[in-house]
């Protein structure tokens, strides 16, 4: 199967280190896959789910210590810990060997090791990278089946070549003490291990298609980023592309699946999801930006995914599907908080345990059904609105960037940068304001520039000088902008509908992407007339509108004290253009408060 001399030594000095009972090829023939799903459900990995409710699907829990990400265990493994930067965990290579490699002495005893062969993007097409993940996790081969394009055409394509990606990863023993995700962005590996989690242990998603690849795309003279990637079409049959990019809880996912609200629908008006998570991004010959989303399939979030927030990937996840970490019935139902119907009358909670509606622990805090990181694994192809262009070998043409962030009061609806120095600026001072739930203190304001700071494969600080020099060279970039769908009044209640209106938003930025739409500069930025937003069918007064689209000088002179506290991390590494957006942003503010006082 395999004449590549350069794998064949990998994979043997990988199962020297293992120890694996047997190596199974991975070639990607539905033959296969069916024989390991029923290998895995006899074994108890996964769990077969009603045929009829949920044909093709699955069930898998993981261990109650792994259940998401563990960035505090993330490393960036280079030469020089500045090339990680402060932003990163940094290990040096030899001990992150060393000390994985202590882990991984013997962990696939009496274990298969799986080898799948995995593609990035179409085979052939300028974007694609190739990857082999060795694992002992047969839930690890069926998720990587779903995101990304595996089996015997990837070796193919691959050849002789030594250019691959050598991602290696064990479960261990699921020791959180002995758990490490180490990246060698200097030797284009990566090593997983004591995780069964997906965002730690399929090599092709974050670790990949955003660690390694935004090194890769460095060197190489590309963009790899946390971005979805839509299609917005207008009634007269064209359509704009959009790559965006959003810190966690800010409806990444249901915004790439938007559906129009029925006043836009009428006139004619469709959304194309193109991808949901990962946008690689190059310079296309007419002088554009063109994008790819690299991936296969959907890893998303269960909780809060129902027919109000998100239809198209309710449909989506109806078959084929690997559901984990949700509630799990005795008649082989799931169920997950804040979806679809009454909770069912008993089932097994994500940790293993009985649960039952209304269920409180000691101190009177709600029992989840389903933990709130669960997550589903869906082939891209289920979606309804999947664009006929998600897997051209090109990409799509970007009309635009947009960045977001959930900030109460703080920034307008939408906003356009002033050009791309000044853009790049904003998606570097991206914030959003985090939950009680999830951090514990509602408010504080967490700094996640371009959605990438616990992705970004090096310095962050060479990461904003990276996008200055990509930009001065583009003979026509797209417009970048930001948005903001959850401003609120002083009630606490949102200003903003949100979900399918926030198409009314994304076309008036395609129109100014077009040199058409309206709009008041301000310090920060183009912000819309007030009739610039189609509002057709809203019931919105013109008093919030006028405060969707306000700019308070002095609450942005607040908000720049954490931008300086931010940017000082990274010492002289950061760009003197970066400092000087700050300065041309402070003088335009100090300027505008003085003149309205």
């Amino acid at each position: 199967m395999i004449n590549n001399k350069t794998l064949q030594k990998w994979i043997s000095e990988m199962a020297d280190l293992c120890q694996p009972e047997a190596i199974v090829w991975i070639d990607g023939s539905e033959g296969q896959k069916k024989a390991l799903e029923k290998e895995a459900v006899a074994s108890g990995e996964i769990v077969r789910l009603d045929e009829k409710k949920w044909p093709g699907c699955f069930y898998h829990r993981t261990a109650t210590n792994d259940v998401a990400r563990t960035e505090h265990l993330t490393y960036i493994c280079t030469s020089k810990k500045e090339d990680a930067g402060p932003t990163n965990n940094w290990m040096e290579p030899a001990e992150a060997y060393r000390k994985a490699g202590a882990y991984f002495k013997g962990s696939m005893r009496g274990r298969t090791m799986y080898v799948i062969p995995f593609a990035m993007g179409p085979l052939g097409s300028p974007f694609t990278k190739i990857g082999i993940e060795l694992t002992d996790s047969i839930y690890v081969v069926l998720n990587m089946l779903i995101m990304t394009r595996a089996g015997k055409d990837v070796l193919e394509h691959l050849g002789e070549s030594d250019n691959f990606t050598r991602g290696l990863h064990s479960k261990g023993d699921l020791d959180i003490e002995k758990r490490l995700i180490l990246h060698f962005p200097e030797d284009n590996t990566i090593w997983s291990v004591g995780s069964g989690y997906g965002g730690n242990v399929l090599l092709g998603k974050k670790c990949l298609s955003l660690r390694i690849a935004s090194w890769l795309g460095r060197q190489e003279g590309w963009l790899a980023e946390h971005m979805l990637i839509m299609g917005v079409e207008n009634p007269e049959g064209r359509i704009d592309y959009i790559a965006a990019a959003f810190p966690s809880a800010c409806g990444k996912t249901n915004l790439a699946m938007l559906i129009p609200p029925e006043h836009l629908q009428k006139k004619g008006y469709k959304v194309w999801t193109v991808g949901d998570d990962i946008a690689w991004i190059r310079r296309g010959e007419d002088g554009r930006l063109w994008a790819l989303n690299p991936e296969t399939g959907f890893f998303g979030v269960a909780p809060g995914t129902n027919s109000r927030t998100n239809p198209n990937a309710l449909a989506t996840i109806r078959r084929n599907t690997i559901f984990t970490n949700v509630l799990l019935t005795g008649d082989g139902d799931v169920w997950w908080e804040n979806g679809e119907g009454e909770p069912p009358a008993e089932g097994i909670a994500w940790d293993g345990r009985p649960w039952k509606p209304g269920m409180v622990d000691e101190s009177g805090n709600y029992i989840h059904g389903a933990h709130p990181n669960s997550r589903f694994t869906a082939p891209i192809t289920q979606c309804p609105i999947i664009s006929p262009e998600w897997d051209n070998p090109k990409g799509v043409p970007l009309t635009a960037i947009v960045f977001g962030g959930r900030r109460s009061h703080l920034a307008p609806l939408v906003y356009e940068a002033f050009n791309w120095r000044h853009g790049v600026y904003v998606g570097a001072t991206m914030a959003s304001e985090v939950t009680a739930a999830q951090y514990g203190k509602q408010g504080k304001v967490r700094r996640d520039p371009m959605a990438m700071l616990p992705f970004c494969g090096y310095n962050m600080a060479d990461y904003f000088s990276y996008w200055l020099e990509f930009g001065r060279t583009l003979p026509n970039p797209p417009k970048i902008f930001h948005v903001n769908w959850f401003r609120k009044d002083e009630k606490g209640c949102f200003l903003w509908p949100g979900f399918g209106d926030n198409l009314r938003v994304l076309n008036w930025i395609i129109e100014r992407a077009h040199g058409r739409a309206s709009a008041v500069k301000t310090p920060i930025g183009f912000v819309p007339t007030p009739d610039a937003i189609d509002m057709t069918g809203l019931d919105i007064s013109e008093d919030t509108v006028k405060e969707l689209f306000a700019v308070d000088p002095g609450d942005w002179l607040e908000e720049l004290a954490g931008h300086r506290i931010f940017f000082e991390q990274f010492g002289a590494r950061l760009p003197s253009e970066i400092l000087k957006e700050y300065h041309a942003l402070l003088e335009r503010l100090s300027i505008n408060e003085a003149a309205a006082g």
